[in-house]
């Protein structure tokens, strides 16, 4: 038998931690003297001592590590691969973040709409439109385009459609709002709690009025970009999508939060067998009554840049080449969404299809021009 101070040191964990990890039943010692009080352990204890303390290197949180130890090793593996994918997505976010600080810090203030010189202006050309589809019986779907605010929320459940429009509904204010690059993702974060609210909100209304319990499943999916001049922020929850079409190339600018898109990131799907995997359309987070964390981002525009958003029902139904060419050969926004909708039902129209499509581009001061329409 070891004592704790000699346990310690071959295991390099502290005697302090050994003594919580005692208390929190996760490496419990071989045997307590129980005059002293003094704390014995066996060699055959230091692998799973070590493997504590690898996994506190990691950041690893302890009730997880409890359940790492309790598996065998196959199974252990596997969550400790999907521990990793899972801080490798928030370093990459944070990361992000970092690089936007690192440049807002060290150069000088950008140009924003608001104190920009005319011939300086950029501005964005833009359309919104939402179909049924062909299948579903009525849209839940919301889509929304105006001179700095572009969304799209997919709403679910009993009242999905009025979670949707709510959330919506709560970005708008910022149409009106002079914003400036430093300032947009505080404004924004704090209007995406405005959404959040109004969602329980419709939630708690509706189930007042059925007193169905299933209103607990009411919510929506939001992916939002607000315009400063310069940049928009993106706003995303759930697995409606933005994307970038930047020199003739397609960027995929958002991340699907659903099941099937952690199982790809933990390496236990591909993602050919996520397109088939009977739970590709559950999500993992959403606005609902539940709280949840959006992503937010900042990104830099480009005159020549066209920005697609768009719920699930046009990326289920329309293959990512044929959204490519649509972008990139039908030169007016409105038609572009009108073509991406026609597509989709082409293909079936299984669900709900909203596009929003917005053009950047040299502008005279007028503001942003374009439209919205419901199918």
């Amino acid at each position: 038998m070891l004592t704790i101070g000699a346990f310690a040191k071959a295991c390099r964990l502290s005697p302090k931690a050994l003594r919580l990890y005692d208390e929190l039943d996760l490496l419990r010692p071989a045997r307590v003297d129980p005059d002293t009080g003094y704390r014995y352990y066996a060699p055959e204890q230091l692998e799973q001592a070590r493997l504590v303390a690898w996994l506190r290197r990691l950041g690893m949180p302890l009730a997880r590590i409890r359940q790492v130890g309790a598996m065998e090793s196959p199974a252990a593996a596997q969550e400790i691969r999907a521990f990793w994918a899972r801080v490798e997505a928030e370093t990459a976010a944070r990361r992000d973040l970092a690089a936007f600080l690192v440049d807002h810090l060290s150069t000088p203030p950008r140009k924003d709409t608001h104190l920009m010189a005319s011939t300086d202006l950029l501005e964005l050309r833009y359309a919104a439109r939402t179909d049924t589809g062909l299948v579903r019986a009525a849209n839940q779907d919301t889509a929304y385009a105006g001179a700095r605010v572009l969304a799209v929320a997919d709403g679910f459940g009993p009242g999905g459609a009025p979670a949707g429009a709510a959330a919506v509904e709560a970005l708008k204010f910022l149409d009106a709002e002079p914003l400036t690059a430093g300032s947009v993702l505080n404004l924004l974060e704090d209007a995406v709690q405005g959404a959040a609210q109004a969602v329980r909100d419709v939630a708690d209304t509706e189930h007042g009025r059925t007193g169905d319990e299933k209103t607990d499943d009411v919510g929506t999916t939001l992916t939002a970009m607000v315009w400063t001049g310069s940049r928009l922020a993106l706003v995303h929850i759930g697995d409606s999508r933005a994307y970038l079409l930047r020199d003739g190339e397609l960027f995929l600018i958002t991340h699907d939060h659903t099941v099937v898109q952690s199982m790809i990131d933990e390496g236990r799907l591909t993602p050919e067998e996520a397109a088939a995997h009977p739970q590709r359309t559950l999500l993992v987070k959403a606005l609902t009554r539940a709280p949840a964390s959006p992503d937010l981002r900042l990104h830099d525009a480009r005159p020549g840049d066209r920005y697609l958003l768009c719920s699930d029902g046009l990326t289920r139904a329309v293959p990512e080449d044929t959204i490519q060419h649509l972008l990139a050969t039908v030169p007016d926004p409105d038609a572009t969404a009108v073509a991406l909708i026609e597509t989709a039902n082409a293909n079936g129209g299984p669900d709900n299809v909203s596009c929003v499509v917005a053009d950047v581009v040299a502008g005279s001061g007028g503001g942003g021009v374009g439209l919205s329409r419901t199918v």
